[in-house]
């Protein structure tokens, strides 16, 4: 089953690296660096299976308000949410965790090949 997976990311070299990896890992990918641009594209004509997010992004929004209108919208709250961060204060983790995120990954301590195959694992249970 090929998944769409929305990469949100202001840096753009680390966004190319991350959907190389999930396109080779059977996911059809879409990037944006701004919240405004990761909406639109929800509210495009593809449904998407995934999102893969960055806490700090270009704009004045940041990945804490994006989960939250995801997380309010009838239609988009099912869709899982992938926190992929290089800092993790107490209270930024606990915002997305009750906003209800499925993981918190701090980039520097986790390798992208473990990210994704933690993401398949779950969205694609055996």
């Amino acid at each position: 089953m090929s998944h769409t997976a929305l990469v949100i990311e202001d840096d753009l070299s680390l966004a190319k690296a991350i959907n190389k990896k999930l396109q080779l890992n059977g996911f059809e990918t879409l990037t944006a660096r701004s919240v405004d641009d990761a909406l639109k594209l929800m509210e495009g004509a593809h449904p998407i299976g995934v999102i893969w997010l960055d806490h700090y992004l270009i704009g004045d929004k940041d990945g804490i308000a994006f989960a939250a209108t995801i997380k309010a919208h009838d239609g988009w709250q099912h869709i899982p949410i992938y926190v992929v961060s290089n800092t993790a204060s107490n209270d930024k983790v606990m915002s997305y965790n009750k906003l209800g995120i499925n993981h918190f990954y701090v980039k520097a301590d986790h390798r992208l090949d473990e990210i994704i195959a933690d993401i398949k694992a779950q969205i694609n249970p055996e």
